[in-house]
């Protein structure tokens, strides 16, 4: 004859299945932070405001209270160095930015060529933490109407053999 009783409760489901469950819910949580942070930071990047030097605090949207992105012509004699922070001025339409670096541009980047800087504007000083130079591909797929106009600019702020 075959037992029809209960069975004790710790007998009916294995622990193991239990926890294995878990797994695929674990991974999915972190794939979708991982997936949050990518699109905030697309997202962050993409809102900088685009200014050139001499819009700031004068045209809408280049307020010295959000993220942009600034062009102008690295001045001549203007380029220094210490403690980790590379120092420069940037010009455009005869108004001059002081700009800090956190680290070394690195690249082609050198006095009397058109940048953009990313950052933000805090007392004055425009503290960037990225730098596109004019010649990069990247500056020139994003902002190919706006070289002939930086070229103009460091014509008139740099000497001809500046750059």
């Amino acid at each position: 004859m075959t037992d029809l009783s209960p069975r004790p409760v710790s007998d009916a489901a294995p622990r193991g299945r239990a926890q294995r469950r878990w797994i695929p819910l674990v991974v999915l949580g972190l794939v979708l932070v991982a997936g949050g942070v990518i699109v905030t930071q697309f997202l962050r990047s993409a809102v900088d405001y685009y200014c050139n030097a001499d819009e700031i605090g004068v045209r809408s949207g280049c307020d010295g209270d959000r993220r942009l992105r600034v062009q102008g012509t690295v001045d001549a004699g203007s380029l220094s160095a210490a403690n980790g922070v590379t120092a420069f001025t940037i010009t455009f339409n005869d108004v001059t930015l002081p700009v800090e670096y956190d680290g070394e541009p690195g690249g082609i980047f050198k006095e009397c060529l058109p940048v953009i800087v990313h950052g933000r504007l805090e007392g004055g000083t425009f503290m960037g933490d990225d730098i596109e130079v004019k010649h990069d591909s990247s500056y020139q797929e994003e902002n190919a109407d706006r070289i002939a106009e930086a070229e103009a600019e460091a014509a008139t702020t740099c000497p001809a053999d500046g750059g």
